[in-house]
């Protein structure tokens, strides 16, 4: 029987070289992955979701709990962006898009989006979208609910990606800790994860992703749907047989 993958991801699971796509695109990591093990799989993703975001729409998103009946595996693909610098609390920076009227909301918008790589730079990337403790927090959370409802569920993570984002200014000081708190959590959790810096780091440090220094380009898709085939395989192959 061919598996069948729930992703939860964030904007690195749908962004391609020049853009956004449909989640069915054949050329992104969740759909590469899936077709490597022989089955296919449904995306639940947004810009900028973190681990927080994966949590409220696994216990808010009706399609996720009827999803959750049917699937083989879940991968939480979230906390990469927790760990990018925030000089605005989230709910303000998040909150900007409901300012109105609308002049009012693209100056402040502006205004905001020019002074966010400064602000990172002067406070070497503090405060993060996410703190490392609350990332770890919301994992656990939706590892322990999926396994009330479906104890044999396998469960897999990753942990973050890099960046060399202008937009940041090329900030990603909480990187290395929130990697070691994860990783500290996937070990306690018996969740395997996925390295994505290790993985495509090279791809992104160098250049050759997306322009905007932050997603990849079809080459650190291909690596991450192989290497996540790669470390679900002894897992669901008995599935994909």
């Amino acid at each position: 029987m061919a598996p069948r993958l729930l992703v939860f991801g964030d904007s690195l699971s749908f962004h391609g070289p020049d853009g956004p796509l449909a989640a069915d695109d054949a050329r992104l990591w969740p759909n590469i992955a899936a077709e490597a093990l022989g089955g296919d799989a449904d995306l639940v993703a947004g810009f900028g979701w973190t681990a927080r975001d994966a949590w409220w729409s696994l216990i808010g998103d009706p399609r996720v709990w009827a999803d959750l009946h049917h699937v083989d595996a879940v991968v939480l693909a979230v906390g990469s962006m927790d760990t990018l610098p925030s000089p605005l609390p989230t709910y303000l920076r998040t909150g900007l898009r409901y300012l109105r009227p609308d002049p009012l909301r693209r100056v402040v918008r502006k205004t905001y989006l020019a002074a966010q790589p400064r602000l990172a730079i002067a406070l070497r990337g503090r405060p993060v979208v996410l703190p490392s403790k609350l990332t770890v927090h919301y994992l656990d959370t939706a590892v322990g609910a999926l396994r009330v409802l479906r104890p044999e569920l396998p469960i897999f993570g990753i942990l973050p990606s890099v960046h060399r984002s202008d937009a940041y200014g090329r900030v990603h000081t909480a990187r290395a800790g929130a990697a070691a708190a994860i990783a500290g959590w996937g070990r306690r959790a018996d969740v395997p994860l996925l390295d994505l810096g290790a993985v495509v780091g090279d791809h992104v440090l160098s250049g050759r992703g997306n322009p905007d220094g932050m997603h990849w380009g079809w080459e650190g898709h291909a690596a991450v749907g192989a290497e996540m085939a790669r470390l679900m395989a002894p897992v669901l192959r008995p599935a994909a047989t």
